[in-house]
């Protein structure tokens, strides 16, 4: 009697974000972007491009990034840098695809890659993001030309955001509403006290201590009025291929100072985003240092119109 045997096969089916083509005519260049540090593009980029091949490394996203590539992307490994694509053949870079100015960022959110709108003559490309609180990102992937056949739908990355301000300032403090809920006082007055408590920073368990919290008497608990300057907020840019072009308000938690090429940059650790059980979204944002914003305080409220940029590594 003979035995019969039963193979098994499991089949895995990959499911890549949704993909859309962005013509050239509708694909901003980066001028606009190298105007933020030169005002005088053609003289000074070419030059940064040169020095920067002293110190290039290539930069590690979620594949190889070597010369048997079509593409290459090198880097410098400051904290603001410029990143080369290198178109390649026989394992030699034959003309420069792409060049632009990036941010490096310390701060990760997690988050999926919904969609992806590309330049792939470029190696352009913006990425829609939703974090795990349900938030939709918008930025330019630094590290696409070697990314770009391995981002897959539903699958949680580490997005590492920062940005180059066009313009930055101190946010505008004349508007005002009041809350008289007496469920929104309590969150309010909770949140602040402990904010205040932890020296002006946000604790991770900042939702379990909102609960916990209680106040120091039973006197009832007042109406807040809340000044809107002091709100974090984020809005990505509304047309088609410039979605990563946002406007942001939020708090600065952090600021410290670097160069880039001998030009004095300002780094602003700001929160952008931030909601009741939501983890805070922070941003580094660059800008060259002016005696204006050289005023801006750890704990101020700023407003910006930015370039948001996202760098996703293993």
């Amino acid at each position: 009697m003979s035995q019969s045997q039963t193979l098994h096969y499991k089949y895995q089916h990959q499911i890549t974000p949704t993909k859309i083509d962005l013509p050239d005519d509708k694909n901003a260049s980066h001028g606009d972007h190298w105007a933020i540090l030169s005002t005088d593009i053609t003289q000074e980029v070419p030059i940064w491009l040169k020095q920067m091949l002293d110190t290039a490394k290539l930069p590690v996203g979620l594949s190889p990034n070597t010369t048997d590539n079509k593409r290459l992307l090198i880097s410098g490994d400051e904290p603001c840098h410029i990143k080369q694509v290198l178109a390649m053949e026989q394992g030699k870079p034959i003309a420069l695809v792409n060049t632009f100015p990036c941010v490096e960022s310390p701060y990760a959110t997690t988050c999926n890659v919904e969609r992806i709108i590309r330049c792939e003559r470029t190696s352009d490309a913006i990425l829609r993001l939703n974090t795990k609180d349900g938030s939709t990102i918008y930025a330019f992937d630094q590290l696409y030309s070697i990314n770009h056949n391995h981002y897959q739908a539903n699958q949680d990355y580490q997005a590492y955001l920062s940005a180059w301000a066009y313009h930055i300032e101190p946010s505008d403090q004349s508007q005002h509403i009041l809350i008289d809920d007496p469920t929104a006082i309590r969150y309010h007055r909770a949140f602040n006290d402990i904010v205040s408590a932890n020296d002006g920073r946000v604790p991770d368990d900042i939702t379990e201590q909102i609960r916990a919290w209680q106040p120091v008497d039973d006197t009832p608990l007042a109406p807040v009025e809340i000044n809107l300057g002091h709100s974090c907020i984020y809005l990505y840019g509304e047309t088609f291929g410039q979605e990563d072009e946002s406007w942001c308000q939020g708090q600065v938690l952090g600021i410290s100072h670097t160069s880039f090429f001998n030009k004095a940059i300002t780094l602003f650790d700001v929160v952008i985003l931030r909601e009741p059980d939501s983890t805070p979204l922070v941003v580094r944002i660059a800008t060259p240092s002016t005696d204006s914003n050289q005023r801006i305080k750890v704990q101020d409220y700023i407003q910006a119109n930015i370039w948001l940029q996202v760098a996703i590594s293993k």
